[in-house]
């Protein structure tokens, strides 16, 4: 028996097949976007924050619709717990596996820096947050790779813009980390034309409790040298400048520097009121719409503002989008070469990948500790916005 088609559903067929399904079919598959990050482990707190930043980011971008040119975001986040050989299968699998268009990633700067080769061996774009070791914008640096977090000579250059003269002292962790943090301080010294000399650096081990030892070094290798005498603390976790203070830098006239940390830590800073330091984000200093909205969602959704690594998860989000909204095919090629100087708007403020290195440029800010704080994370008062023109960053990759 013969099916016969109608004039009628013959023009029905014909228009579904003309039009709708084009339409349906023209926006094509999602995009895939691999996030990860340590969230388990030492930098647990980190993670979490990225990963919150990161997908508040997306939402605010994309007007809530998690869409790019109506194609679909697809956010695949995996937990490395910070170990390098589990970032690097963990990498492999969402570019070969997951077939990922990009990633973002990750917490360790020791894990990220194994994650590198793969991104190369994939020919796919890694966009580095929140690690900060110079080597991945360095010497272990390929094309693939674009750092929205900053740097560790960033950081030293904030830093180091503070200190015009006098004695400084290190106290950092004994890792990675903690090395490439001091080499970097060293260096920033020198690079911002600083006459502060640093006369000791003390390396503790990543689980120190008791720092009396440490620091009582620190004490004697400072208390005779010329003022300001600065005993600078570089620190990732729980940040041990309570233990310091308690054995009173000031009698010897020392003062504590610490560098910025989550609010969870500096909350534990208020009876230091005068402190300085500096730090790559406190909600309370950027002035602009989009900084505005993070700090008031956040604050309705989590009843407590965003942190250091929401707004670093936030903008690599908006380096994401900014992106794929250039290359809506997510061709690896394209990406590289429309992100190469690419300027997107962040928590911050603007920041822009460097065409050498794909380093984003970016301001940092010079705190004080408050005296009189109207509540809990009421913390810290802008002494000082650092623009990128004060930190001149050195290109050390080998391109």
């Amino acid at each position: 028996m013969k099916h016969l088609i109608t004039p009628l559903a013959a023009s029905i067929v014909a228009a579904f097949a003309l039009g709708a399904a084009p339409a349906a079919l023209a926006a094509g598959p999602d995009l895939k976007i691999a996030l990860i990050a340590g969230k388990t482990g030492a930098l647990e707190a980190y993670a979490k924050e990225t990963e919150t930043g990161f997908m508040m980011g997306l939402e605010y971008l994309t007007g809530g619709k998690m869409e790019i040119n109506g194609r679909k975001l697809k956010v695949i986040v995996k937990d490395d717990q910070s170990k390098p050989d589990l970032g690097r299968t963990l990498l492999a699998e969402a570019y070969g596996d997951d077939k990922a268009d990009i990633a973002v990633g990750t917490t360790s700067s020791g894990s990220a820096l194994a994650m590198l080769p793969v991104a190369k061996e994939y020919r796919k774009v890694l966009i580095i947050e929140p690690a900060v070791a110079d080597a991945i914008t360095g010497d272990k640096w390929n094309k693939y790779i674009f750092r929205t977090a900053r740097s560790s000579m960033q950081d030293a250059m904030a830093a180091a813009s503070t200190l015009k003269q006098g004695s400084v002292g290190f106290l950092t962790q004994d890792y990675a980390f903690g090395r490439d943090a001091i080499k970097a301080g060293k260096e920033a010294l020198a690079a911002t034309g600083s006459k502060a000399r640093v006369v000791h650096e003390e390396y503790a081990p990543m689980t120190t409790t008791d720092f009396t030892a440490s620091t009582q070094r620190l004490f004697d290798a400072l208390k005779d040298k010329p003022q300001p005498r600065v005993l600078q603390i570089v620190w990732a976790g729980p940040n041990p400048m309570n233990k310091l203070a308690d054995m009173k830098p000031e009698r010897y006239g020392i003062h504590l520097a610490p560098g910025g940390n989550i609010l969870p830590v500096m909350k534990t800073w208020k009876n230091y009121a005068g402190t300085e330091g500096t730090i790559y984000y406190y909600y309370a200093f950027p002035k602009n719409k989009m900084n505005d909205w993070l700090v008031a969602e956040h604050q309705k959704r989590f009843k407590a503002p965003p942190d250091m690594f929401t707004a670093g998860g936030f903008a690599a989000a908006s380096a994401v989008h900014t992106a794929l909204s250039k290359v809506p095919n997510g061709n690896s090629e394209q990406l590289v070469t429309a992100m190469e100087g690419m300027s997107f708007d962040t928590p911050k403020g603007k920041m822009s990948f460097r065409k050498e290195d794909h380093q984003a440029l970016q301001s940092m800010y010079h705190f004080r500790i408050k005296k009189n704080q109207a509540n809990e994370w009421d913390l810290l008062e802008l002494v000082r916005e650092i623009p990128v023109n004060d930190m001149p960053l050195p290109v050390k990759n080998k391109r």
